[in-house]
């Protein structure tokens, strides 16, 4: 059923000749599809698994580092495509790193490149809404943006106006969250009728073992594929190495910030944040604040410094945790909206990758594979992409606000000891493939519920006609959302302002029966201290497919001291599902 699913991608194009997109096996592709792969400079063309690439540069200026094609001269276009649907490659490794086989989230599923991301040029509003509405054209069933969004209104945000076209025509638009973590309220991409995604770390780590002159180990994080040919190297701290006045930028060692007279041998950084893996170019590790002082110490002990940093090895973690450059909430755009909506695996990724860039893009560096190793919500949104081009597979008539809610409210808690931000970090947590095909409740919502909820938000229904492609719209004639937000979303958010007086919020639901019927579920609620939550009705009960229930959730909490977040839930239980519903009240940063 997969090969009648075609994703889309606005990237920063695809390399055809990888064999992530190889059409051994596949026949034509669906009827309903009506992309097209044109005849381009520097491209090899399309195939029955890679059946659309299309690029977009309106401005009509070339970019001097890229190709006027859809071939991908970056590496994160392939990288991200070959993630959500990439053939199964058995024996892919990054040289002997992360070895195993290989495989896209939906294998069988088609791939449609567009591409939007210029190396130079960056990725720009007029290419986005016109890859938009060509995709939406073409017939593909989910789209998978890894790309930031950094305007909060949502009527002038072209990725959130695109997203609205495509989602009245039943597409989905999974999008990356942003890598502006750990910082509060940095969350992207955070329109409701988008699915936005957090990156959350898996079990697998790459450290190197750093061994000084004077004996002592340390351990870095990076990927490091050099084998030592030496018993020891010289040491030098890159501070002390640069240039007169570049001392700052020549501790992170960077470009024609070293003097050349200084460096030779072993280069160490430091960085606050060690959860991703950076890939180096000569033999290099990273390493956190104390063991840097530790080296640092050592260097000035001794008039000959050395060290030797040994090759990578593959190291095993708890998992999942969410990366600390994963953008947090609370939403920017709306503060009774939860965001980030879910986590998924965006650290350490291996996946196919450029032939036409070197691993690190930097000036010198000759080292190149068929795959790489990457981290960043960008990684995690193709996992997202997938799962919702799962469900489409198996509910092709569902629209995109059930598909997200099956993925919502089937996702894996996920730990607010291990992770501060709780919900704000994780939204409802880490995705959970098998138990979203078969939900048992959605929440559902068409074009309408949207206009309602921006209507309540206070936006002016005059700005509307760009997202409804007709005349404003006047709100006060439109019968009101219902409730605190106004919409029917699978999670629930309640922001606590008053300092004196209790804050109440009454969330309006309505869930659609999409399990076995005759069914009962029983509501279990989770509130936490200084909060009460109610539900009414307590239990829903159903006699037919598709049929639906409403119930209201009154959430009234005590006054907050201090910028806090409390996380509650509503799960609704029958013998064969959970349906389960964050809930979040939260007092914000003044």
């Amino acid at each position: 059923m997969e090969r009648n699913i075609v994703v889309g991608l606005l990237d920063t194009g695809i390399t055809p000749q990888s064999e992530s997109f190889k059409d051994d096996g596949f026949g034509p592709p669906p009827k309903k599809w009506k992309g097209t792969c044109g005849h381009y400079t520097n491209f090899s063309g399309c195939n029955n698994k890679l059946v659309g690439a299309r690029y977009f540069k309106l401005d009509g200026n070339p970019d001097p580092s890229d190709i006027l094609s859809p071939v991908d001269v970056d590496g994160h276009g392939t990288h991200t495509s070959s993630t959500l649907a990439g053939n199964l490659i058995p024996d892919a490794s990054l040289f002997g790193l992360a070895g195993g086989a290989a495989r896209g989230a939906v294998p069988n599923a088609r791939v449609a490149m567009y591409k939007v991301c210029w190396i130079s040029s960056g990725c720009s509003d007029m290419d986005l809404l016109a890859a938009f509405e060509a995709a939406i054209h073409d017939g593909v069933d989910v789209l998978s943006i890894s790309i930031g969004g950094v305007d909060a209104n949502y009527v002038s945000d072209a990725l959130a106006i695109g997203a609205f076209h495509a989602m009245k025509k039943g597409i989905i638009t999974v999008a990356s969250g942003g890598n502006d973590g750990p910082s509060s309220g940095s969350v992207a991409n955070h329109a409701p009728w988008i699915l936005t995604v957090a990156a959350s770390g898996i079990n697998r780590e790459f450290r190197s073992k750093v061994e000084l002159g004077n004996g002592k180990i340390f351990s870095g994080v990076g990927v490091n594929t050099f084998e030592p040919k030496q018993k020891s190297y010289p040491l030098v701290s890159g501070a002390e190495a640069g240039y007169s006045g570049r001392q700052d930028s020549a501790r992170f060692c960077d470009a024609g910030s070293l003097d050349p007279n200084k460096v030779k041998g072993i280069l160490l950084e430091s960085q606050q944040y060690l959860d991703a893996a950076q890939i180096f170019m000569a033999p290099a590790t990273m390493v956190n604040a104390t063991v840097s002082g530790a080296v640092n110490d050592y260097i000035h002990s001794t008039t000959f410094p050395s060290a030797m940093i040994y090759r990578s090895q593959e190291v095993e973690v708890p998992a999942p945790f969410v990366a600390s450059f994963s953008s947090r909430g609370p939403n920017p755009g709306s503060e009774r909206i939860l965001k980030p909506d879910v986590a998924a695996p965006g650290i350490d990724i291996l996946a196919s990758y450029t032939p036409l860039r070197s691993l690190t893009g930097l000036k010198g560096d000759t080292q190149h594979s068929r795959f790489s190793l990457m981290s960043g919500t960008s990684m995690a949104c193709p996992h997202v992409s997938g799962l919702a081009a799962y469900i489409k597979s198996f509910h092709p008539n569902w629209t995109a606000a059930a598909i997200k809610s099956a993925i919502l409210t089937t996702a894996k808690p996920m730990s607010s000891r291990v992770n501060n931000d709780a919900e704000f970090a994780y939204g409802a947590g880490q995705i959970n493939p098998l138990r979203a095909r078969n939900p048992g409740l959605v929440y559902d919502m068409d074009e309408m519920s949207y206009i309602q909820f921006l209507c309540h938000e206070g936006y002016n229904g005059s700005s509307f006609a760009v997202l409804v492609g007709s005349k404003a719209i006047n709100c006060s004639s439109l019968l009101p959302g219902l409730g605190y937000d106004a919409l029917n979303y699978p999670t629930m958010q309640l922001n606590v302002k008053n300092e004196q007086e209790p804050t109440i919020g009454v969330f309006t639901r309505t869930v659609t029966n999409v399990g076995p019927s005759p069914s009962i579920y029983n509501a279990t609620i989770k509130a936490p201290e200084g909060v009460e939550i109610q539900v009414k009705p307590t239990s829903l009960s159903f006699s037919g497919a598709a049929q639906k229930r409403s119930f209201k959730v009154v959430v009234k909490a005590k006054p907050l001291s201090g910028p806090q977040i409390l996380s509650g839930s509503l799960v609704w239980k029958s013998k064969l599902h959970v349906v389960r519903s964050p809930i979040v009240i939260f007092k914000p940063l003044d």
